[in-house]
């Protein structure tokens, strides 16, 4: 058997969520009440498209109903953090019956991090594979769904400082993980970029996930973070790694087409100073949507411009973003699809 990841633009049988719970991610009663809010205005928004299961802590069930209403499914297990997209599974399909199967990558808190905890997170994978009903393909590699991106006719985008960090897979070679990679995702063809953007290596940064910097919209089409103003540090990243993708062909042999989409005005967090790492990259495609990062921002309907053209049969939704990069990560890290 032959499994391949579909493309998150492939159709989808529903989208699996997270619920907030109490860690160090969300320091105080006031920053988890503000991030179940925000989670829940993503739920909402997803569910306008396809059916969402959110899989919520134990005794938190109450509170997570008044927020996300009747129509969204819940489901009670152990939880340490809330980013699906890292701790759930990578669905594939089999190429011949169509039937799914879901990647458990090893996950060790984004290169075990001082901070984070993961010994119920690194068995969630397994969960929703039950819960979906489906046999699970395990992973020695320590990798999460954030690090990945595929084109579903076997282009895979990586990152060198994630797939190999030392604090995830010491003494791992570059081949060695695209032997893995290409093996659980069925991709013959991995395009590494050097790094993520900056604010990604501060406290509770992932360490240059992609699904921020760079997404296929389509085969042999990349979306690409594009930071205009030189006071920022990703002006240069930015442009760095759209210099090393337009340099690219894709597994098909086809040159790529960059897209840029152009940062946020902001640069600073207004609270601590440092540089934020807005992006309108780490979006969610569902069902004849897209769900889009807004920051309040005189970027915002720009970018939903160039998510319209790009995607003209969807509604393109923009939901507020800001106290989800507070945290650590946007929309397309807080949803996980499960193909149809």
């Amino acid at each position: 058997m032959t499994y391949v990841m579909p493309p998150e633009w492939a159709p989808h049988q529903r989208t699996w969520m997270a619920w907030p719970s109490p860690n160090p991610t969300f320091a105080d009663e006031a920053g988890l009440a503000r991030a179940r809010t925000a989670w829940a205005s993503v739920a909402r928004a997803v569910r306008r498209h396809e059916p969402v299961t959110v899989v919520v802590g134990p005794g938190q069930l109450d509170g997570a109903r008044e927020l996300l209403g009747d129509a969204i499914e819940l489901v009670e297990r152990e939880l340490d953090d809330a980013w699906m997209r890292d701790i759930g599974p990578t669905f594939v399909k089999d190429t011949g019956t169509g039937e799914l199967a879901a990647v458990d990558w090893t996950f060790n808190g984004w290169g075990a991090q001082d901070w984070a905890r993961w010994e119920h997170d690194a068995k969630v994978a397994r969960h929703v594979a039950d819960l979906a009903g489906v046999p699970v393909h395990s992973s020695q590699m320590v990798n999460e769904g954030g690090g990945i991106h595929v084109d579903g006719e076997g282009t895979v985008l990586l990152t060198e400082t994630v797939q190999l960090d030392p604090d995830r897979n010491q003494g791992w070679t570059r081949e060695r993980a695209e032997a893995e990679i290409h093996t659980r995702l069925g991709t013959t063809k991995a395009i590494w970029l050097p790094r993520g953007l900056t604010g990604d290596y501060g406290e509770f940064g992932t360490r240059g996930h992609v699904d921020i910097v760079a997404a296929f919209a389509a085969p042999g089409v990349v979306l690409v973070h594009t930071q205009h103003d030189p006071a920022h540090p990703d002006f240069e990243v930015s442009r760095e790694i759209a210099g090393v993708l337009r340099g690219q062909t894709d597994a098909k042999g086809r040159p790529l087409e960059i897209v840029e989409v152009p940062a946020p005005t902001v640069l600073t967090d207004p609270e601590d100073g440092g540089w934020v790492d807005y992006s309108y990259i780490n979006h969610y495609l569902c069902n004849d949507g897209v769900v889009l990062c807004g920051f309040d921002d005189p970027r915002d309907e720009e970018a939903a411009g160039i998510f319209r053209r790009l995607f003209p049969a969807r509604t393109v939704t923009l939901v507020d973003a800001r106290t989800i990069f507070a945290a650590g990560g946007g929309i397309h890290c807080i949803t996980q699809q499960q193909p149809r």
